[in-house]
């Protein structure tokens, strides 16, 4: 697999776990009775944070692996099924019910002007799938020009979804619930997809004498 299909690979799968046209919504819910430029303040910090923490996973999520005996392609498989399920909660509408649950559990615990770190960029922006999706990536490309292509797809993805943030009333209007719910699913669909190639690599990587 070419450097760019699977920098196109992460991006796809990076992007769907994040889900910014389910998140924003939620984080609608979150800010309510805030003044635009407020919001926006809490976007952007909060997506500051989440890009420092899938960074930092991503350039040391392997190292952290090596330490714990762990083989990439053993994480690949336990990466692969735990993208699996969150694909399987995508297309079953279970995941927006669970952020929102998050959400509102983590808002009882914070204040709010905490809720860009909590629980916009932990957990919902750079949650357990999200880290689990870079490190996987990271694992794809070791080398330095690798890495640094991790950390632009990784930036990309959080720009993007900075933008859906903002933007999050209109793009309310203009979806609504059903535009919404279509979409996810089939974003859904495609992490399912993605997340089989991941246990089909992960299996290969394993067992490389009883698939060759």
């Amino acid at each position: 697999m070419c450097m760019l299909e699977t920098l196109l690979n992460g991006f796809a799968t990076l992007f769907v776990i994040i889900d910014p046209i389910g998140l924003a919504p939620i984080f609608l819910g979150l800010t309510t009775g805030l003044a635009k430029a407020e919001r926006r303040r809490i976007a952007r910090n909060g997506c500051l944070i989440a890009f420092t923490i899938l960074a930092v996973f991503g350039l040391a999520g392997l190292s952290v692996l090596t330490a714990l005996g762990i083989s990439l392609g053993a994480f690949r498989v336990a990466g692969g099924l735990f993208l699996f399920w969150i694909a399987f909660e995508l297309v079953f509408e279970k995941r927006k019910t669970r952020k929102e649950k998050d959400a509102q559990t983590a808002m009882t615990e914070h204040e709010a002007g905490e809720i860009a770190a909590v629980p916009l960029a932990i957990p919902l922006m750079a949650g357990p799938g999200a880290i689990s999706a870079v490190i996987l990536l990271s694992g794809e490309l070791p080398s330095a020009a690798g890495q640094g292509s991790v950390l632009a797809v990784i930036a990309i993805t959080i720009f993007v979804a900075y933008l859906f943030l903002i933007a999050a009333d209109r793009l309310e209007r203009l979806m609504g619930h059903t535009g919404r719910a279509v979409v996810t699913r089939l974003l859904g669909v495609l992490l399912a997809a993605l997340a089989v190639q991941f246990v089909s690599d992960g299996i290969k990587a394993l067992f490389p004498a009883a698939v060759a």
